[in-house]
């Protein structure tokens, strides 16, 4: 074989070992949700699954941290009646959109919920933080650790969450949600966004289930 011959071979084998290398190469991160899901101006695509009847006229975006005690007065106070009087009828859904600012430990406590979201269990493990939230922010009750073992208690494949978890897989994602906080006017946590067919309308803080019902009622 002449040199260029020989040439010609090597560069071949290169391309072909880089398509190989791409094709099989992992992402760091999954999302397995439409990409350009939006609710008024805001980008849920990459928020927690939609609670709630998806066709519903009316959607209800909830900016939130885990380590929120507002937060946690809201998912305890205000959000069941919500539920019972809008969700489960139909007449609203809800998204939950990360704004996780407040601590080191916001961050990887939002990232679980899309990794048990992973094992179809989104909602199951949201639910389990805001069940589990101590009164101070950072003291570990959402650190690395906790977060497994609250997975572990819900019976998730420990390896995959673990893996998921350990590897930062949905960093990017919650940073996205943040900035989209930060974008539409959020300075605080909880907040939230009523978007009907006609507009939406921006609430702030964990008002009581008097506050919302008044907007929600006239969109449906």
């Amino acid at each position: 074989m002449n040199k260029k011959g020989v040439i010609i071979g090597v560069v071949v084998i290169a391309i072909i070992v880089g398509v190989a290398a791409s094709l099989s190469s992992t992402p760091t991160e999954t999302v397995n949700i439409d990409m350009t899901r939006t609710h008024g101006t805001i980008s849920t695509s990459m928020g927690s699954p939609i609670l709630g009847d998806p066709s519903a006229p009316v959607t209800i975006v909830e900016f939130g941290d885990y380590q929120c005690h507002q937060c946690y007065n809201w998912f305890h106070n205000t959000k069941p009646a919500i539920t019972r009087d809008y969700i489960d009828t139909g007449k609203a859904n809800l998204i939950f959109v990360d704004m996780a600012f407040l601590g080191r430990d916001s961050g990887p406590a939002a990232q679980a919920t899309y990794c048990a979201e992973d094992q179809g269990m989104y909602w199951e493990y949201h639910d389990t933080l805001y069940n589990s939230q101590e009164d101070k922010i950072d003291n570990g009750w959402a650190n690395t650790e906790r977060l497994k073992a609250f997975a572990f208690s819900m019976g998730l494949d420990m390896d995959l969450f673990e893996s998921c978890l350990d590897s930062g897989k949905y960093s990017k994602r919650v940073q996205y949600n943040t900035q989209q906080a930060r974008d539409h006017g959020v300075r605080g946590t909880p907040g939230f966004f009523i978007v009907g067919p006609d507009g939406q309308q921006q609430i702030a803080g964990a008002q009581p289930f008097s506050v919302f019902k008044q907007i929600l009622d006239p969109l449906v």
